[in-house]
C-alpha cells in the first residue's frame, strides 16, 4: 500500500513587503555573503509543512540549497575590480525564528547560518520562517574594490534591503535602499562616485516637473544673455548653499518641514507666474529666484539623502557633483525652452500675450500642488522645540547658515551689478558707434 504523502505548501505569492539582510566580507582569497530572507519570498517552492501548517524541518533541507541558488545567488552579480565574479557556492542554508537576533552583526550572523539546525520538533508556521544563506565567492585579493548589483527586488511587492560591508582593516559601511539600486560600488573612487551623483542630478532635475517649471517662469520673460546669466546663478548659488547644509545636518529633521518645503515650491511656482502676468521686473528677479533658490535646494536635499549613502568617503566631491548634474540638466532644458519661445513670441503670439498665457497654464497647475500640499502639511502640525542645549545648537547653526546667505546675497548683489552695468556700457558703446 502506498504511503500517504506530506502535505506542503504549494507554489504561492511573494510577500507584500520584504526585508532582506546582507553581510558582504572580503577574507583572502574568498568573499563571504550571509543573506537573510523570508521564505515566503521563496517563489514556486513546495514547503514541507505538517499539520496545523507548521514547517516540516526534516524535510525541508534539500529543498532550501535549490531555492537558496535559484531565487538568491542566481539574482546577485558582484565584481572584483570591475571584473565580474564568477557564481557562488551555496555553502550553507538555514531556517531561523523570525524572532532570531543574530544578524545585528557579522560574526553572530556566520555563527547562526553554519551553527546545527533548529529542533525539528520546532513549532514554526511556515510563512514567518526566515531562510539564512551562506555564499562563497573566490576572489584574487580582499584588497580589490568590490562591487554588487544586488536583483533582489522579486523576492516581495516592496523589497527593502540593509547591506553591510566590512572591509579588511576598515570601519563597516552600511546601505539602505528599497527596490534595485543597479550598481553599487562598496568603495568608490572619487570619479566613480562624481559620475553617480552628475547622473542623479541630471535626471532628478529632468524628473522633478515642479523644478522645471519654476526654472521656465523665471525665464519666459527674458530676452538677454546677462539677465539670463544673472538668474540662473543665482538660483544655483542659493540651492547650492542649502543643499549642502542640509547634508550637513543643518536642515530641521522634523516630520513637518519636508511637506513645509514641497509646499513653498509650489508657492514659488504660483509667485513667478502671478508676476509674470502682471509684469515682471526683471532688475530684481536675480534676487527672487535666490530666495526661492534656497527653497528648492532643500527639496533636492531629500532626493539626495538616501543617496549619499553611496558616496562612500567622498561626501563633498559627491554634493558638488550631484549640483554639477542639476546645472547640466537646467542647461539642457534653457537650450531647448529658450528658442522655441522665441520662435513663438516672433510667430504665433505676440510675446505679452503669450507670457500671460503660459503663465497663467502653469500657475493653474502649481496652484492644485500648493493646495494638495497644503493639506498634507496640515497633517503634521508644528510643535515647539524644547529650550535646552539643543535648542541652542540649533539656533547656532541657523545663525551661521543666515551669514552664509548674506555674505553669498552681497557677493552676487556686486557680480550682478557689474554684469548689467558692462551690458549697459556695451549697448551705449555700440549705440555710439552708430
Amino acid at each position: 500500500m502506498a504511503l500517504p504523502s506530506r502535505p506542503s505548501a504549494a507554489a504561492h505569492d511573494i510577500p507584500a513587503t520584504a526585508a532582506v539582510f546582507v553581510f558582504a566580507k572580503p577574507e583572502g582569497e574568498r568573499l563571504r555573503l550571509i543573506v537573510r530572507v523570508p521564505l515566503q519570498s521563496m517563489r514556486d517552492m513546495d514547503v514541507p509543512t505538517r499539520s496545523p501548517g507548521y514547517l516540516d524541518l526534516t524535510l525541508v533541507g534539500p529543498e532550501l540549497v535549490t531555492a537558496a541558488q535559484l531565487w538568491i545567488a542566481e539574482y546577485i552579480e558582484l565584481f572584483e575590480d570591475d571584473r565580474q565574479i564568477a557564481s557562488p557556492q551555496v555553502v550553507a542554508t538555514r531556517i531561523s525564528l523570525p524572532s532570531d537576533r543574530s544578524f545585528t552583526n557579522y560574526e553572530s550572523a556566520l555563527a547562526n547560518v553554519t551553527g546545527p539546525a533548529m529542533p525539528a520538533s520546532t513549532d514554526l508556521p511556515w510563512q514567518q520562517a526566515m531562510l539564512d544563506v551562506l555564499l562563497e565567492y573566490r576572489i584574487g585579493s580582499d584588497r580589490s574594490r568590490f562591487s554588487i548589483r544586488p536583483g533582489l527586488a522579486h523576492l516581495g511587492v516592496r523589497t527593502t534591503t540593509v547591506l553591510r560591508f566590512l572591509p579588511p582593516g576598515g570601519s563597516e559601511r552600511a546601505f539602505e535602499y528599497v527596490g534595485n539600486p543597479g550598481l553599487v560600488r562598496l568603495d568608490p573612487r572619487w570619479h566613480q562616485a562624481a559620475l553617480r551623483f552628475v547622473r542623479l542630478g541630471f535626471f532628478h532635475i529632468l524628473d522633478g516637473i515642479d523644478h522645471l517649471l519654476f526654472v521656465f517662469c523665471l525665464v519666459i520673460p527674458i530676452r538677454r544673455l546677462r539677465p539670463l546669466i544673472a538668474v540662473v546663478t543665482s538660483f544655483t548659488v542659493a540651492h547650492s548653499i542649502t543643499l549642502i547644509a542640509s547634508a550637513a545636518g543643518f536642515a530641521p529633521n522634523a516630520l513637518w518641514f519636508p511637506p513645509l518645503i514641497e509646499a513653498l515650491i509650489a508657492l514659488s511656482i504660483v509667485y513667478m507666474a502671478f508676476e509674470n502676468i502682471v509684469g515682471a521686473k526683471l532688475d530684481r528677479r536675480w534676487l527672487i529666484a535666490f530666495g526661492f533658490g534656497l527653497v528648492h535646494g532643500f527639496g533636492f536635499s531629500f532626493v539626495l539623502q538616501q543617496s549619499l549613502q553611496f558616496a562612500g568617503s567622498h561626501l563633498i566631491t559627491s554634493l558638488l557633483a550631484f549640483n554639477v548634474g542639476v546645472e547640466l540638466g537646467q542647461i539642457l532644458v534653457l537650450l531647448v525652452a529658450l528658442p522655441i519661445l522665441a520662435f513663438a513670441f516672433r510667430r504665433v503670439v505676440a510675446e505679452r500675450i503669450g507670457t500671460i498665457m503660459l503663465s497663467a497654464l502653469v500657475a493653474h497647475t502649481a496652484w492644485h500642488w500648493l493646495t494638495d500640499r497644503v493639506a498634507t502639511l496640515r497633517q503634521h502640525p508644528f510643535t515647539w522645540p524644547a529650550f535646552d542645549m539643543g535648542l541652542v545648537v540649533t539656533a547656532m547653526r541657523t545663525l551661521l547658515l543666515i551669514l552664509v546667505i548674506s555674505g553669498a546675497v552681497w557677493i552676487l548683489y556686486g557680480l550682478v551689478g557689474r554684469l548689467m552695468r558692462s551690458g549697459a556700457d556695451g549697448k551705449s558703446a555700440a549705440g555710439a558707434g552708430r
